[in-house]
């Protein structure tokens, strides 16, 4: 087999999600955490830091993308949201169906996000949403658009992102997000490592070209960790 043929060999059985058909005794085999191929090449699989440790790690990982971390306890997220959208300003905030909320402070008013254009999005002061799952070791949050998340769109066009995120949806390592993930494949999957940021060839950053200027999350303690 030439070089050419394995790499193209290798493409097509890593869209088929298996192990390639040139690769031996473990050749076609579905590929997992538990897969012995996966063992043998040193790849990682299961997180090794759990508990308030894990949510230590998201934070300052989301803090090094420059997302503005808050942390909560379940009983105070109302309290934590109230605050985060007085600090913004905020007046008018897109929030999506399923997530529920507590009373919004005097003079905000919660717009459902549901159907929304791009110009009515844009004219709003942020959105608020939960999450599917986080990752502490890249300070990833990954939405999927069910219910209380929202379409991509809503948190694509406000310049300004409230994402709520529980302690039980914080895992260590990407494989284990994909693992959590595996069943909504047909979903649009959004991943959000810090507010959208680019730069030019001189290194100038520029954030909020693709996406919200501002990423605030909220970690709320407690659940399964």
């Amino acid at each position: 087999m030439s070089a050419r043929e394995e790499i193209l060999a290798r493409i097509r059985a890593a869209r088929a999600g298996e192990t390639p058909a040139g690769d031996g005794a473990r050749g076609g085999r579905p590929l997992s955490g538990d897969d012995p191929w996966a063992r043998e090449r040193g790849y990682r699989t299961a997180g090794e830091v759990h508990g308030p440790a894990l949510l230590d790690l998201l934070a300052e990982r989301l803090a090094d993308y420059r997302a503005v971390v808050r942390r909560a306890e379940p009983a105070d997220l109302g309290a934590e949201i109230c605050a985060a959208l007085r600090r913004r300003g905020a007046r008018r905030i897109a929030v999506p169906p399923g997530l529920e909320l507590p009373a919004l402070p005097d003079g905000v008013e919660p717009v459902a996000a549901d159907g929304l254009a791009p110009a009515a999005l844009d004219a709003l002061d942020g959105v608020v949403t939960g999450a599917a799952v986080a990752i502490a070791e890249t300070g990833t949050i990954v939405l999927d658009g069910s219910p209380g998340q929202g379409s991509r769109g809503v948190t694509l066009v406000p310049d300004y992102h409230l994402c709520i995120v529980r302690a039980e949806q914080v895992v260590h390592l990407v494989p284990e997000a994909v693992a959590r993930l595996a069943g909504r494949g047909t979903r649009p999957l959004t991943w959000i490592s810090g507010p959208s940021a680019t730069s030019d060839i001189e290194l100038n950053r520029v954030e909020g070209v693709h996406g919200p200027r501002t990423l605030e999350v909220v970690i709320v303690s407690g659940g399964g960790h």
